[in-house]
């Protein structure tokens, strides 16, 4: 049985993504990492996209992912 590899980006596209600050809410339809901002130890940014419901923009956010143990 082969095993797939998922990536983050993987992982994030295809999630229902709430912001509690920005009050939008929607589908993230892309992710891509954004290494020149830290967050801390064994955490990656990455920029999400979200089809934000209720607009025909998309909205953007980075976030923080935690990666490793």
């Amino acid at each position: 049985m082969a095993t797939k590899l998922y990536t983050i980006q993987d992982l994030l596209i295809g999630k229902e993504y709430r912001s509690r600050n920005r009050h939008f809410e929607g589908e993230i339809i892309s992710a891509e990492p954004r290494p020149e901002i830290w967050y801390g130890e064994k955490t990656e940014a990455y920029l999400i996209g979200i089809d934000y419901r209720g607009s025909l923009k998309t909205q953007y956010a980075t976030i923080a992912v935690k990666v490793g143990e």
